[in-house]
């Protein structure tokens, strides 16, 4: 083998070290050179690999069986490496770090078992470092660009979720994820299969929809324009809900409408932030607009205070109020998506962390007359506008699930008039919203939504859709854009909270999508 091709083969297992199993007797010895250059106590097994790329000054050093170190890892300090441990390209571990047998560290991954100190008297540079170690135990993953700090001990059989940032101890068997972590699910307790026919009857449903789509939203166009329901007056909503079903459901444009026409219509709506219709138009208009492809022409003003926020009618009107809070995170999300500018974000999310409830996880209090009605609605709407929209994790999503749970057993709100779009919705997007943070909760949260889809699959009416208000007495029952819209999203988040949301074959891209808007570096 020449020179050249040995140095080609060396690259290719620094990159690929799970090849040096069948590697030639001139890679091995070149392995075996690289190895007796490292420093401080060495121990490896017989088949471990090092990369000639990777940056590893130890002052102990063990790996077991089948580990490698891969290319361009940073290794540094008291290491130790179980058998059939793998450090991926580009990862940096040090410290004090012992892992276990069979973990797997994915690439761009951090593992860092020291600190600096932070007290006041003394530049960074200057503070002492401290070092408590990490633990890691048997049969790990560790995903891509995820951080583990220092003290954290993983317990074995664990996932850690790429991206993660893990600064507690991990419980074995867990599944986590999220910035700072949190435990998702317990990996013994696997999610639960589809209820027999309740995916078919999904799956059945979505096709149905899709080839109906157009006679829908014909029977909504009446004089050159869209109506919610045939005969209903002119408004801007209709426009956004028909773009947003058709976008849903076939990803175009309403049929016969240009996608010219229809963002100068809506840019020509009114929007404000607060109150007012102007105040939904924030959420429906920019959001139709962006499926087109376009956007907000200027900046949406959001000059306001936290005492204005403090006066909303947060005691008995927190539906109300929580909208309000809607139009104002949407209206800093759009300016700062479109526009770059920021004003008002940390003002906002500092507000709602210290208003937040830690005992119901939510905000504004239960009413005598309506239960938690008002206030799970106003957490809908807050949160989608904020949290979700900002890709931010709940500040008590237990407490919040503790909450949904108990409201989900009012028979009141979920029968007759109150089984509609708006308290349907209300519930399952937290549900979802907290879900993804953690499975407290999950089984009597599966058996709700289970009953709201049985429930709703049923109530589509050929060529028009779903009426806001399916078991209503009033022009709500009747099928209109709004029901239609909605009901199709409440059904995406029912499936997809019950792990089979693939089935129906479209996923929301507007209003009630699944992902942030923007998302925040932490």
């Amino acid at each position: 083998m020449t020179s050249s091709s040995m140095t080609s083969a060396a690259h290719r297992l620094d990159f690929l070290p799970w090849e040096y199993g069948g590697a030639s007797l001139a890679e091995r010895e070149r392995q075996l050179e690289r190895q007796r250059g490292l420093t401080g106590s060495v121990e490896l097994a017989a088949d471990a690999y090092v990369a000639e790329s990777a940056a590893v000054f130890c002052e102990v050093l063990r790996m077991g069986e089948r580990s490698y170190i891969a290319a361009h890892a940073y290794v540094t300090g008291e290491i130790q490496l179980g058998a059939d441990t793998t450090i991926n390209p580009f990862t940096a571990v040090r410290g004090k770090v012992t892992l276990g047998d069979g973990v797997r560290i994915g690439a761009h991954t951090s593992i860092l078992a020291f600190n600096h100190g932070t007290t006041p008297d003394r530049p960074i540079h200057q503070q002492p470092h401290s070092s408590q170690g990490i633990t890691v135990g048997d049969d790990v993953w560790i995903g891509s660009n995820a951080v583990i700090l220092d003290g954290v001990t993983i317990g074995p059989h664990s996932i850690i979720g790429a991206g993660a940032v893990v600064t507690k101890n991990v419980d074995p068997w867990s599944v986590v994820a999220g910035n700072p972590a949190r435990k998702l699910r317990d990996r013994r307790h696997p999610k639960p299969a589809a209820p027999v026919g309740l995916a078919e009857r999904a799956a059945t449903f979505a096709n149905k929809a899709r080839g109906q789509v157009d006679a829908l939203l014909a029977r909504c166009f009446e004089d050159g324009r869209f109506v919610d329901q045939p005969g209903g007056e002119a408004a801007v909503r209709p426009w956004c809900d028909a773009i947003e079903i058709a976008d849903l459901l076939v990803r175009r444009a309403p049929a016969g409408h240009s996608t010219e026409d229809l963002v100068s219509r809506l840019r020509s709506a009114e929007v404000s932030v607060l109150d007012g219709p102007g105040s939904y138009h924030v959420l429906c208009v920019g959001y139709a607009l962006q499926l087109l492809g376009s956007g907000f022409e200027h900046p949406i003003s959001v000059d306001l205070n936290t005492d204005q926020f403090d006066e909303l009618p947060w005691a008995r009107n927190a539906w109300s109020a929580g909208a309000a809070i809607d139009s104002v995170g949407t209206a800093i999300a759009r300016n700062l998506k479109d526009h770059g500018d920021s004003s008002m974000l940390f003002t906002l999310m500092g507000w709602l962390t210290t208003r937040a409830d830690p005992e119901t996880g939510m905000w504004g209090q239960p009413h005598p007359d309506d239960g938690w009605l008002q206030v799970v609605n106003g957490f809908y709407r807050l949160t989608r506008g904020t949290y979700a929209q900002y890709g931010l994790p709940l500040p008590y999503p237990e407490a919040a699930i503790r909450t949904l749970l108990v409201h989900s057993q009012d028979q009141r709100v979920f029968t007759g008039d109150g089984f509609n779009a708006c308290n349907v919705l209300d519930v399952i997007h937290p549900l979802w919203l907290a879900g993804k943070q953690t499975d407290y909760g999950r089984a009597e949260g599966r058996q709700w939504a289970e009953r709201m889809l049985a429930a709703i699959l049923d109530r589509w009416v050929d060529n028009a859709g779903f009426a806001f208000a399916p078991d209503g007495t009033d022009a709500r029952a009747i099928p209109g854009l709004q029901g239609t819209e909605m009901w199709l999203a409440i059904i995406w988040l029912l499936t997809d909270y019950l792990g089979f949301s693939d089935v129906l074959g479209y996923r929301p891209r507007g209003v009630h999508r699944p992902e942030p808007l923007i998302t925040l570096t932490r």
